[in-house]
């Protein structure tokens, strides 16, 4: 609805990345220039801050402070993993939504995640409507894992994928610096989709990426595995760089890591890791070369002194894009990037229905998984490389990152 005259919430969820706070900076700078908007909230951890009633007053921020949030990693306002039921299951939590909407005059919620928060913020965007309250709701992407459907990418993957590429460069230097023989296998992040896997592909446009690269998208075998790793060690001086996605499954669809994996996270997902630790242990069983298990684990999300400047820029368009469309009377959205390669890189913002998004991974293309599912295409890397661009580094006091501080003040009513 064009028009609406009220307060906004915004709210962060899910996994954190290197830009997500960009994306609040851009929704918080220009949702404080509106003059629809009266008043300003950011949600402490999420959707559960709202039901808690604890939500921070953004006008009583510095907005010095404000400008920080977009070279300051992780999630400022504390992120969470929290699913609403369904409404005809349990609707409790959805009456104490519209609870505090109507107390606070909450007119623009704003939610900022992946795959999860966007059926977070459908469902609510959907019981609203039922409710009679008028309130317009738009989804922020976000997501290093790059798997949301509908939009070209997610602000976040672009500077995981450059710190990947990065730091797979460093290491392939320094693994292959001894004149002894020497796998190094390294597990990148990624459950579902392959994209943050993949990017380890870009390091080999300049040399010194990795031999052998393996997805979720391709059905992973042991046997192949090893025979894969050997073939490149004869070739090589018994020298290898492997490069493994944590969600990689067997041919019956059972991840990998789920045979050393003990416990779930709040959606029921099993907490995957250790692939690189199975698999270098079966190299050092099978061939009896040296091996060295490597896990880039939460740096590679939160890495933002390797940060792309096209990623933190976009993140905090995608914020103020979402601001500016919900004044303009657009609701149950998802902002979405459109992009263009094909003279230069462009992209510009558009909208798409929340309900899409909610719940729908987007893989990496299997005509782009190339090498009998070890490597990556030219189209891959086409797609890839325009993101990574620029560097967006924070401010330093004392050789170290100024950060954003943010006061937060607890809104009252």
């Amino acid at each position: 609805m064009k028009g609406l005259k009220g307060a906004c919430m915004f709210g962060q969820s899910g996994g954190p990345t290197s830009v997500i706070n960009s994306s609040a900076a851009g929704v918080f700078i220009e949702a404080l220039a509106q003059e629809n908007i009266t008043a300003v909230y950011g949600a402490a951890h999420g959707i559960r801050g709202i039901l808690h009633e604890e939500f921070y007053d953004i006008s009583k921020e510095d907005p010095n402070e404000l400008e920080l949030l977009k070279y300051t990693p992780s999630s400022a306002l504390g992120s969470v993993r929290y699913k609403l039921k369904d409404v005809g299951v349990d609707d409790t939590d959805y009456k104490r939504l519209l609870e505090v909407f109507r107390k606070y005059n909450i007119r623009y919620f704003f939610y900022n995640g992946g795959n999860d928060s966007m059926d977070t913020c459908n469902k609510i965007s959907k019981y609203m409507k039922v409710s009679g309250w008028d309130c317009n709701v738009i989804g922020v992407p976000k997501t290093i894992d790059n798997d949301l459907f509908g939009t070209d990418h997610c602000p976040g993957y672009a500077s995981a994928a450059k710190y990947i590429a990065t730091t797979l460069m460093e290491l392939n230097l320094d693994a292959k610096v001894y004149d002894t023989g020497m796998v190094a296998v390294i597990e990148i992040m990624g459950r579902n989709a392959g994209w943050l896997t993949a990017a380890a592909a870009l390091a080999g446009v300049k040399g010194l990426g990795a031999d052998l690269i393996y997805l979720p998208e391709t059905p992973f075998e042991l046997d192949k595995f090893l025979n894969d790793v050997k073939e490149v060690c004869k070739n090589n001086g018994n020298k290898c760089i492997v490069v493994v996605s944590e969600g990689i499954k067997n041919k019956e669809g059972k991840y990998v890591g789920e045979f050393a994996a003990s416990a779930t996270d709040l959606f029921g997902h099993a907490q995957l890791g250790g692939i690189a630790s199975i698999l270098a242990s079966a190299i050092k069983i099978e061939l009896g070369i040296k091996t060295r298990a490597i896990e880039f684990s939460l740096m590679q999300r939160c890495g933002a002194h390797l940060a792309s400047k096209t990623d933190v820029e976009e993140a905090f368009l995608a914020g103020e894009a979402a601001v500016k469309f919900a004044c303009d009377g657009e609701t149950d959205k998802m902002v979405i990037f459109k992009c263009d390669r094909s003279n230069g890189y462009k992209c510009e913002y558009v909208l798409m229905p929340l309900e899409l998004a909610a719940n729908t991974e987007k893989k990496v293309p299997s005509e782009w998984i190339i090498n009998n599912g070890t490597g990556l295409s030219q189209e891959f890397i086409d797609y890839a490389l325009p993101l990574i661009q620029g560097d967006a580094k924070a401010p330093l006091e004392d050789g170290l990152p100024r950060f954003a501080k943010l006061k937060k003040v607890l809104a009252t009513k």
